[in-house]
């Protein structure tokens, strides 16, 4: 799984938490929400898409739905894509991409309005600024990454800027550290000279230091599991596969199921133990 940022990328601590105790109604949805969740991590973007769909259409405190929602369009997506040299042409042959794209706008605009409505009255709350920058990195990520167009200026500066926020509230917030690790990485690695600058610059070595230490942090299962796809997919980029298997190794011991994990350790350590 190539978390481009991903990753990206993408999980729903905040929707469950807080399910204990709660009214039936409550827990049943924090228990589909974490199947979403492990669909996801073991690379089921289809299953995550659709367990995520009631909540994010229609449930008032859908944002985490929406959230991770996108994030598994996003890879179906890049899935039903590849990774062609022509991303314009590839597009245009692709059957599927448009509903894809479709489905990932609606999950978008529904999350974005849940959050804008949310900070008008609580404008420090973390959770909700947290959630809104993904939403809005998701749409950057699949734009500018995936699809290959000069769009979602405007959602990264809403991202940069609410993640920025979020840290400078809680620095030692997980997921947001991870996020905003790959902002520095991707503009530093990914873009011209100039338009580093225009984008409020980056640096490959504060984004890798920033998601390693994510990845060793105290925090929940899912939490966790996004850190650490985070590092393996900034060790593969980095051309460190020996360290890239171990932690593929680590995930797939969580996430079995995942055959995108499996392939990786196989082309790579296909006669290292297990």
């Amino acid at each position: 799984m190539r978390t481009f940022l991903p990753v990206l990328l993408v999980t729903l601590v905040v929707a469950s938490a807080g399910a204990q105790g709660s009214s039936p109604a409550v827990a049943t949805a924090a228990a589909a929400l974490e199947d979403a969740q492990r669909a996801f991590y073991n690379a089921r973007y289809e299953a995550a898409a659709n367990v995520t769909l009631g909540a994010c259409s229609a449930a008032p405190d859908g944002l985490a739905a929406c959230e991770l929602r996108t994030a598994a369009l996003l890879f179906q997506i890049k899935r039903a894509l590849g990774t062609p040299s022509d991303k314009e042409k590839a597009w245009k042959q692709c059957v599927a991409c448009p509903a894809l794209m479709a489905e990932f706008h609606a999950a978008l605009a529904r999350g974005q309005a849940l959050a804008r409505a949310r900070l008008q009255t609580h404008p420090d709350d973390v959770a909700t600024l947290f959630l809104l920058g993904k939403l809005d990195l998701n749409y950057v990520w699949l734009q500018l990454g995936t699809v290959g167009r000069k769009t979602g200026w405007s959602e990264y500066w809403e991202a940069r800027r609410a993640l920025d926020k979020v840290l400078k509230s809680n620095p030692e917030h997980v997921r947001a550290r991870v996020a905003r690790g790959w902002i520095d990485y991707i503009v530093d690695t990914k873009m011209p000279r100039g338009t580093r600058w225009l984008l409020g610059g980056g640096s490959r070595k504060r984004g890798l230091l920033a998601v390693r230490q994510a990845a060793d942090a105290q925090a929940d299962f899912f939490t966790r599991a996004e850190a650490r796809f985070a590092l393996w997919d900034m060790q593969i980029r980095e051309r460190d596969l020996a360290q890239a298997v171990v932690t593929a190794r680590e995930l797939s011991r969580d996430f079995p199921d995942n055959q995108e994990l499996n392939t990786f350790i196989e082309a790579h350590a296909p006669s290292s133990p297990q």
